[in-house]
């Protein structure tokens, strides 16, 4: 497997949640999963699943993937009116620690344009329209961006560190989505956040718990 370059979060390395989505379905398929990320997720790397890992050419691990136990970790939904207040309000418009992601970053042409705003209890929200091409790496994708801007401050920036998703349904291409995240919990530089994907009837398409580790500071 490989992470194409259009497909990066921080520079150098693949998005975390798309890098996740692809190790999930390579690895194991059948039920929910969980994605460690050891690494950064190196672009245009062949990458080959070996017992439950993700391994470079050079034999390091920079994945981890195992089966958990069925979790809940929906995030109520807004409607879209809602949703496209926050966005207006998305902090990473004018100060985004990684502007070229390929989920949230505004300066990537060919990314997804998730751009979570805050919401007054905290929770974030964003919509979200479906690219030509969707598979189940897609959802994780939007799953990940929105949990993160739910702790990501101005000069101190997170990225994934673990996160395990349940896709019900993928939305068709084109669709006018939503997605929300919440903080949950954390200690010390770790960040637990919950994330889900709405589609344009109000359907469940997915949901996500996630870690999110604080970079150190500058």
């Amino acid at each position: 497997m490989i992470i194409e370059s259009r497909f990066h979060g921080p520079a150098g390395s693949g998005n975390g949640g798309w890098s996740a989505g692809i190790f999930a379905a390579a690895v194991d398929d059948r039920g929910p999963v969980e994605v460690t990320l050891r690494k950064p997720p190196p672009l245009e790397t062949p990458l080959a699943a070996v017992d439950g890992e993700v391994r470079d050419p050079d034999g390091q691990v920079i994945a981890q993937v195992r089966r958990v136990e069925a979790f809940s970790a929906v995030v109520p939904p807004v409607d879209r009116p809602t949703a496209e207040a926050a966005a207006k309000a998305y902090p990473g418009l004018t100060a985004h620690p990684f502007p070229g992601c390929y989920v949230c970053g505004p300066e990537n042409p060919d990314g997804l344009w998730i751009f979570p705003g805050r919401l007054p209890d905290g929770r974030t929200a964003a919509p979200f329209r479906a690219p030509a091409d969707v598979v189940p790496a897609t959802v994780w994708a939007a799953l990940d961006c929105p949990g993160g801007w739910a702790v990501i401050a101005p000069g101190r920036p997170y990225v994934l560190g673990r996160i395990a998703a349940v896709v019900t349904a993928l939305p068709r291409p084109g669709e006018e989505c939503v997605v929300t995240g919440a903080m949950v919990g954390g200690e010390g530089r770790k960040a637990e956040v919950h994330s889900s994907l709405y589609g344009p009837d109000g359907a469940l398409l997915g949901y996500a718990r996630a870690t999110w580790i604080a970079l150190p500071a500058a």
